[in-house]
């Protein structure tokens, strides 16, 4: 078959249509039983400190043996997927945390449970690696902003899910049972996902040009319809190559250094704030249901602050959005710890979760994996990943030490110090990646 591929070109030129909902929807329910296995942490371990199953320091490790799993998961990930490709990587992940979700609902004791969080971890960390780079590289540069933030709302929906699903079933039948409900889903996403295909961006990438254009061309024929598509644009520039060392070279280093620090910022205030907050109700007096009801009711800000995300970064642009929604986490992070009005609480608390959660859609589903050129995009991704769950395994003690010495008000101190971090780091050395083409963003680095 002749190849003329093209494919970065030919794919954002192409109109949204039944093939990108179809991939939307394969990724997204992936993406949605990573977050919910994430997230069920926030009620389960409640729950274990509560019924004498766990104690706080075991709570510490159980997250600290998630961060080191999915530090190795994303490190790992990156070099499979670069050089097997997304679609076998993101079916081994799945698997992966199925299985080990399914072994823990039987866990014996705290230590085991610990074991299999860790297994969990590497392949909840893979996941979240390759589920955003690859619809990254199927999306339009013109809506990838939206698209890529509307997939963080399959992820962070797990939130609230988790949360709702464990008050009415931890009660009747224990945190174990949520366990088993992560293990099903992600079996019955695995079966499902056989059918995504390859990404035509990878394949030309790796000098598989026949395949990418036989792919390309079923993908042009189900977006158009029948119909004519506009020629796409020529490149600017040929094609450039690039290897691992490119990362440490003087075009990508800084853009590995702002993906590493906006990543160790996000999942310290997801791991040392968002998790621990009903561990921190149930310390402060509150009953376990009284704590699961207002850790319901602040999450319903993660699915909320994910859409402002998406539909803000395209319009605004990736820095500015950055920018005024980590000063408003400042802001209501700052408040928080004043409030003791059991209304006022899971209203601000709300308040706080929402730019959160926009910080989550911008940083994890579409400002880093931007970034990166395809051939070394999820290692990239990947590596900065590693930084940012490597720098946070550590976190769950810090947080339990800053809590008991000072409070509420010591962990949100912390929160509030890195979120400047992030806003300096972003504004200097970050680059903006809104409507540009993955190849522009390429190009831009090799000249820089």
């Amino acid at each position: 078959m002749a190849s003329s591929v093209n494919t970065g070109a030919r794919l954002d030129r192409l109109p949204i249509s039944s093939f990108h909902r179809r991939v939307r929807m394969l990724i997204g329910i992936g993406m949605f039983f990573d977050g919910f296995d994430i997230y069920i942490a926030a009620t389960v371990l409640g729950a274990t400190l509560h019924s004498g199953f766990s104690t706080m320091a075991q709570n510490a490790l159980f997250v600290s043996a998630t961060f080191v799993g999915m530090m190795l998961g994303s490190f790992l990930t990156g070099f499979l997927g670069d050089r097997y490709g997304r679609r076998f990587t993101y079916q081994f992940n799945l698997l992966l945390f199925g299985g080990a979700s399914l072994l823990a609902a039987f866990a014996p004791n705290m230590t085991v449970l610990i074991l299999l969080r860790l297994v969990m971890g590497i392949g909840l960390g893979a996941e979240n690696v390759v589920g955003y780079s690859t619809l990254t590289e199927f999306v339009p540069a013109r809506v990838r902003g939206k698209w890529l933030g509307g997939m963080a709302v399959f992820v962070v929906s797990g939130l609230p899910v988790a949360a709702l699903t464990g008050t009415f079933i931890i009660p009747s039948f224990t945190w174990r049972a949520m366990f088993i409900l992560g293990g099903i889903g992600g079996a019955v996403v695995w079966y499902l996902r056989k059918s995504l295909p390859e990404s035509p961006r990878w394949l030309e990438s790796v000098g598989r040009l026949e395949e990418a254009e036989a792919l390309m061309r079923q993908i042009e024929a189900e977006a158009s319809a029948g119909k004519a598509l506009p020629e796409p644009e020529r490149q600017s520039a040929p094609a450039e190559s690039y290897g691992l060392s490119s990362l440490w070279g003087p075009q990508l280093l800084p853009r590995m250094v702002v993906g590493s620090v906006a990543l160790i910022v996000i999942n310290t205030l997801l791991y040392g704030f968002v998790t621990w907050l009903p561990t921190f109700f149930v310390k402060q007096g509150l009953t376990i249901a009284t704590s699961f009801q207002y850790s319901m009711l602040m999450s319903i800000g993660a699915p909320v602050g994910s859409a402002i995300g998406a539909l803000s970064s395209d319009a605004w642009g990736r820095k500015p959005t950055i920018a005024i929604s980590s000063l408003l986490a400042i802001l209501f992070g700052f408040l928080y710890p004043f409030v003791s009005d059991p209304v006022l609480l899971p209203m601000v608390g709300f308040a706080l979760t929402v730019p959160i959660y926009v910080l989550v859609a911008l940083l994890f589903g579409i400002y880093i994996p931007e970034l990166f050129p395809t051939e070394v995009r999820l290692r990239a991704s990947g590596i900065c990943n590693t930084f940012g769950r490597g720098a946070t395994i550590g976190t769950p003690f810090l947080v339990v030490w800053l809590f008991s010495n000072y409070g509420i008000r010591g962990v949100l101190a912390l929160m509030i110090g890195l979120l400047l971090t992030l806003i300096v780091v972003v504004l200097k050395f970050g680059v903006e990646s809104g409507k540009k083409s993955l190849e522009q963003m390429g190009y831009a680095a090799k000249v820089a």
